[in-house]
């Protein structure tokens, strides 16, 4: 019996990603080369980090001089080195480019979207949760769902970004140049960027993503490790590097993810998932509060919702989530309601091929990178496009993700407070072209996320702001044409995300970046 469930769940799963992915190309990866950057940043050092202090907080002594015999000696192993180099690890250079931060996002990505499962019911109907404790499972840790996957993204780019600063410190205090300039018998592999070589920023990355990445994502550890040294031996074989270089970037990167794993061993996302009792008495409250709450109609019903107190999770950039907590829904007797429920119908009753291809789009449901993930291919492409070198990368991707963090905690306050119903709750026999999640409705998530990240991709690149808000407004109305959201879920959800993304935008204009 028990077989035969597990084989169930296993075709829903594969038909569901067979139909997704007719309608979204669910992979991460971009093909580009590597390029010319648009700026080096030289004061970046200077720039205000999130977690450390400072740039210079991490010590890391001055290098040995290019003229030295102990530089030579790493000059020759770098020649050595390029000179055995097979194809595949050539291959390998290409692959990591002189931006691989984006690399490192797309390797996060693709285990959100791998981990992006919701565990089914046991065999008596009960419902077992992810364990931490024991990543193995059955159930595997961790189920990435949307509050999970922003968070995962969140710590990763800050970590970036806070160790890149830190890079770039020591860059122009020690302004030691790459090997290719000091040799000439060096080829380099990608675009002469001038960038001071100590430390390497590559390996920063290689180090501070693999351990956060491997905290995330405890399952995976081996598979990052191997990514990670894969990376750094690419580093060496690009001839920008040497050993010296790559070993203090190591450094840097690891000092950096121990700080950002200590914040999130303390941030609550550990008591997100509440028991039965807790979930219980927040449902209490809100009916108490309003005479109404939501009720989850899977079959069997799980006994709790996702992450209830993902609300009171620690915000990167908000003192106080109910400062961002947003006018409550309309009254379940009141006319705007009604309203509503006559625009549902109509789009229920009215599928056009515009609003299912809308909605399918924009669905990032499970086996995807969900909603926030979708913001960070969006970054991605504009990276690119504008020619971000790592440091400016890094800012962005930071930005981005603690604004959609906080977001995401925003709307999870208000989604438990009110514990408003869906539509299917309240419209007998209605129907939907999107699978109902399993929490409240009000806000929707979908709108929170995606107008907090358009504001900053329109910060960051201001000649896509039009284009971005009219994204986040089509991924709002997105919901409601799948009919598993209110219009006023979509439309107040929309302006909590700006909301919420200004106090980011706060801290983003005043970082010395500008």
């Amino acid at each position: 019996m028990k077989m035969k469930r597990n084989l169930q769940y296993i075709l829903i799963a594969v038909c569901f990603l067979m139909v997704t992915a007719c309608e979204k190309d669910l992979s991460s990866y971009i093909a580009y080369d590597s390029y010319t950057f648009s700026g080096v940043d030289a004061t970046g050092g200077s720039w205000k980090p999130v977690l450390i202090s400072s740039g210079s907080e991490i010590q890391i002594d001055a290098p040995s001089d290019v003229n030295s015999s102990a530089y030579a000696e790493e000059i020759a192993n770098v020649k050595l080195a390029i000179k055995s180099a097979t194809e595949s690890q050539l291959e390998n250079v290409k692959y990591w480019t002189n931006n691989p931060i984006n690399r490192w996002n797309e390797i996060a990505l693709e285990l959100i979207a791998k981990y992006n499962l919701i565990p089914g019911p046991n065999a008596d109907g009960t419902y077992t949760l992810p364990n931490p404790s024991n990543p193995d499972g059955p159930p595997a840790f961790p189920f990435a769902h949307p509050p999970y996957a922003v968070r995962a993204l969140a710590y990763l780019s800050v970590a970036q970004f806070d160790a890149l600063i830190s890079a770039w410190h020591y860059k122009y205090l020690y302004n030691r140049t790459a090997p290719y300039k000091k040799d000439s018998e060096i080829e380099f592999a990608y675009k002469d960027n001038d960038i001071p070589a100590y430390p390497s920023d590559a390996a920063v990355l290689a180090n501070v993503s693999k351990e956060i990445l491997s905290a995330m994502f405890p399952l995976e550890k081996a598979y990052l490790e191997q990514r990670a040294q894969e990376h750094l031996e690419s580093i060496l074989l690009a001839g920008g590097n040497v050993n010296s270089d790559i070993e203090a970037g190591k450094k840097i990167g690891s000092y950096v993810a121990a700080k950002a794993l200590s914040r999130a061993a303390t941030d609550g996302m550990k008591s997100a998932q509440t028991p039965k009792p807790v979930s219980d008495s927040i449902k209490a409250k809100a009916m108490e509060r309003f005479g109404w709450a939501w009720e989850n109609k899977e079959l069997p019903a799980r006994p709790v919702g996702l992450t209830p107190l993902f609300g009171k999770v620690k915000m990167w950039n908000v003192a106080n989530v109910e400062d961002t907590r947003p006018i409550p829904p309309p009254g379940i007797n009141s006319e705007e309601l009604k309203k509503d429920i006559e625009v549902l119908k109509d789009y229920a009753a009215n599928v056009t091929t515009e609003r299912r291809r809308i909605a399918n789009f924009w669905q990032d449901g499970l086996g995807t990178y969900t909603p926030a993930g979708h913001w960070n291919r969006f970054a991605k492409e504009f990276i690119i496009q504008y020619a971000m070198n790592p440091l400016r990368s890094a800012r962005t991707y930071a930005y981005l993700n603690m604004a959609m963090m906080d977001g995401g905690i925003s709307c999870w306050d208000a989604k438990y407070y009110y514990h408003y119903p869906r539509p299917i709750n309240l419209i007998p026999g209605f129907k939907t072209i999107a699978g109902t999640p399993n929490f409240p409705s009000y806000t929707s998530g979908h709108s929170v996320f995606s107008s907090a990240g358009a504001e900053i991709l329109a910060y960051v690149f201001p000649n896509e702001a039009t284009k971005v808000r009219d994204w986040a407004k089509e991924a709002a109305i997105s919901r409601v044409y799948g009919g598993i959201h209110w219009t006023f879920d979509a439309t107040v959800g929309t302006q909590q995300g700006i909301d919420v993304a200004n106090y980011t935008l706060t801290v983003a204009r005043n970082d010395g970046a500008q």
